[in-house]
C-alpha cells in the first residue's frame, strides 16, 4: 500500500509530466487501434474475395480482365499507396487480370481513353477529377456506343470523392470505404447513371455526372483552402472576407430550357422461339402476295426552348444522380437558380450548407426540370464553371442529359440504404 502511495505522490509532484505522458500513451493507443482495425479490415476483404478467386470458370472461358486509371497524384499524393495496400490485394486474389495504367499529368486520362481496348472491366482509382477525364474520353470516342456498355468501377481515392456516396456505403474510414468499393466491383451489381453533356461554342464536349456549378458559392469555394490556419472557421471566414471585396454578387445570364422527357417503360428480356416450319411457309406466302407497306420516318419536331432571363447568386445544373435507383416518370436533371436578394447572414450559412453539400438548395430558390439547357452568361468576366469540381472557363453552353448513359458497380447495401430513403 505504501508503495502505491508513493507512486501517487509522486505523479502529483510532478503533474506537468504526468499529464504529458498520459496525452502521449492516449495518442499512440489511438493510433495503434487505428492501425489494428485497418487490419482487419483489410484481412476480412481479403478472405471475401478470396472465395471468388477460389470459384472454378469452364474450360473455354478466360479469367475477367480489368483495366484500372489510377491518378497517383490523388489525396496528396497518397493515392497509389492507399490503392496498393487496399485495393489491389482484393482484386488479385478475386482472380481479377488487372491492367494498371498510372496518370502522370492533368488531362492525360482522356487521352488514355482514346487508345484503351476492349475490357471487360473499367476501374477509375482517384478522385472527382480523375473520373471526369475518364468519363470524358471514353465518350468522346467514336466507338462509344460500344464501349459505355462496359461497366465501371469507382474506387474514391481522391479528396473529393461527390459519387462515392451514391455507389458505397457512407463512412468516414478510408479504409472501408475503398474495400467496400473494390468488393462492391466484384460482386458485379449495377446501376445506370445519367450524364451531362456540356457543349462549347468551340470546344470539344466535356461530361459530367454530378452537377456544373456557376455563380459566387462556387468562387469563394475555390478560395476556402487558404484559410486552412482558421481551422474549423475557414469556411465562413472565406465567404465572409468575399462579402468585404464584392457586394452583392450577382451573375446575369440568359437560360433556355427543354422540357422533360417521359422515362420509357423497362424492358423486360424475353427469349425469342423460332415459330414451326408451316407458320413460316404461310407467312412467307402472304409477304409474297401481299408486300407489307414500309412507312417513312417522320421528321422530328423542332425542339420547343422556353427561354428567361435570370439574375442569380449560383446557378446549379445537376443530374439525379444523387439517388439513382429512385424511380421517376421523366428523364430529366435539375435547375436550380438560387435568389439574388440576399443578406450577408444568409450567404455565409448557405455558403457553410453548400460546402459539405454542393447540390443543396435555398428553400426558396427557383427549381426547374429540363432535358436540355442553354446557358449565356451576359457580363464579361463571367469566372469559372466547377463540373464535377473541376475548374473550367465560364462560357455559353448547352447542357444535355443522357439518361442512363453508363453503368457504374454499386454495393448492395448502398441500394438497401436508397431505396429505404425513397420508400
Amino acid at each position: 500500500m505504501a508503495r502505491v502511495v508513493k507512486v501517487f505522490r509522486t505523479l502529483r509532484n510532478h503533474w506537468k509530466k504526468s499529464t504529458f505522458a498520459v496525452c502521449v500513451l492516449s495518442y499512440g493507443g489511438h493510433w495503434l487501434y487505428g492501425k489494428h482495425s485497418d487490419h482487419v479490415l483489410r484481412r476480412e476483404a481479403c478472405q471475401e474475395a478470396r472465395e471468388y478467386g477460389r470459384q472454378l470458370i469452364g474450360p473455354q472461358e478466360q479469367l475477367k480482365k480489368a483495366t484500372v486509371i489510377l491518378n497517383p497524384a490523388a489525396c496528396s499524393g497518397k493515392a497509389n499507396n492507399l490503392f496498393e495496400k487496399n485495393a489491389a490485394p482484393i482484386l488479385h486474389l478475386a482472380g481479377v487480370e488487372v491492367k494498371l495504367v498510372k496518370t502522370d499529368y492533368e488531362g492525360q486520362a482522356k487521352k488514355l481513353m482514346e487508345l484503351m481496348e476492349k475490357t471487360d472491366m473499367l476501374i477509375v482509382a482517384g478522385g472527382d477529377g480523375t473520373l471526369q477525364e475518364v468519363i470524358t474520353g471514353l465518350l468522346r470516342r467514336a466507338d462509344e456506343g460500344a464501349f459505355s456498355k462496359t461497366p465501371i468501377g469507382f474506387i474514391p481515392l481522391g479528396s473529393q470523392n461527390s459519387l462515392s456516396n451514391s455507389l458505397h456505403p457512407v463512412t468516414d474510414d478510408k479504409v472501408k470505404r475503398i474495400t467496400s468499393a473494390t468488393l462492391s466491383i466484384l460482386k458485379g451489381e449495377t446501376i445506370p447513371l445519367d450524364v451531362l453533356q456540356i457543349q462549347g461554342e468551340k470546344e470539344q464536349p466535356v461530361f459530367a455526372l454530378v452537377s456544373l456549378r456557376w455563380g459566387a458559392f462556387r468562387d469563394v469555394a475555390s478560395t476556402i483552402s487558404k484559410y486552412w490556419y482558421l481551422g474549423p472557421l475557414k469556411t465562413r471566414a472565406a465567404h465572409w472576407f468575399s462579402t468585404l471585396r464584392e457586394w452583392p454578387q450577382v451573375r446575369q445570364a440568359s437560360l433556355s430550357l427543354l422540357p422533360p422527357v417521359p422515362r420509357p417503360a423497362d424492358e423486360i428480356p424475353q427469349k425469342l422461339t423460332r415459330p414451326n416450319l408451316a407458320y413460316r411457309i404461310v407467312r412467307r406466302w402472304k409477304n409474297y402476295w401481299n408486300p407489307p407497306v414500309i412507312e417513312l420516318p417522320k421528321e422530328p419536331e423542332p425542339e420547343r426552348w422556353e427561354e428567361m432571363e435570370i439574375s442569380t447568386a449560383e446557378l446549379v445544373v445537376s443530374t439525379q444522380n444523387k439517388n439513382p435507383v429512385q424511380r421517376r416518370a421523366d428523364d430529366a436533371m435539375l435547375v436550380c437558380v438560387e435568389p439574388d436578394a440576399l443578406t450577408v447572414g444568409q450567404f455565409i450559412t448557405m455558403g457553410t450548407e453548400k460546402a459539405e453539400d454542393p447540390s443543396a438548395c435555398m428553400p426558396n430558390a427557383v427549381k426547374l426540370e429540363a432535358s436540355a439547357c442553354k446557358l449565356n452568361p451576359q457580363q464579361e468576366g463571367a469566372g469559372f464553371f466547377h463540373i464535377d469540381n473541376e475548374e473550367y472557363e465560364a462560357m455559353p453552353v448547352e447542357v444535355r442529359l443522357l439518361p442512363r448513359k453508363l453503368h457504374f458497380y454499386c454495393s448492395g447495401e448502398r441500394r438497401e440504404q436508397l431505396l429505404a430513403e425513397t420508400a
